[in-house]
């Protein structure tokens, strides 16, 4: 069982910025992509980006598309998401997780799920 520990969440204001990490203590595979998802109180968890651990290729939800940073390194299996020009409605827990492939357009969660880390935007 793959686990991972996230770290980088806080409170900042509108405008700011904040990087998450995401380290696993699992193996990582070149065919596997991982990335955050993030979930608002009162709403679904969403897809957030992922990064392709072999490519580097990177997605994003069109939400944070040019403002979100996803990035990997390998060598310490270790997953970020640079988060600038935030807005109060990025506010939300980020989860990070092990698998996230995409199905029928989507992209869906199939591996381990971080504690989550709280982002909070003041507006």
């Amino acid at each position: 069982q793959v686990q991972l520990v996230e770290s980088g969440g806080g409170l900042v204001q509108a405008g700011g910025s904040l990087r998450l990490s995401c380290a696993t203590s699992g193996r990582t595979f070149s065919y596997a992509a991982m990335g955050w998802f993030r979930q608002a109180p009162g709403k679904e968890r969403e897809f957030v980006a992922r990064v392709h651990w072999g490519t580097g290729n990177q997605y994003y939800a069109d939400s944070v598309k040019g403002r979100f940073t996803i990035s990997r390194d390998n060598a310490k299996s270790t997953v970020y998401l640079q988060m600038n020009s935030l807005k109060p409605e990025d506010t939300a827990v980020y989860y990070c997780n092990s698998d996230i492939k995409q199905v029928a357009g989507t992209s869906r969660a199939f591996g381990s799920w971080g504690q989550g880390t709280q982002v909070t935007v003041s507006s």
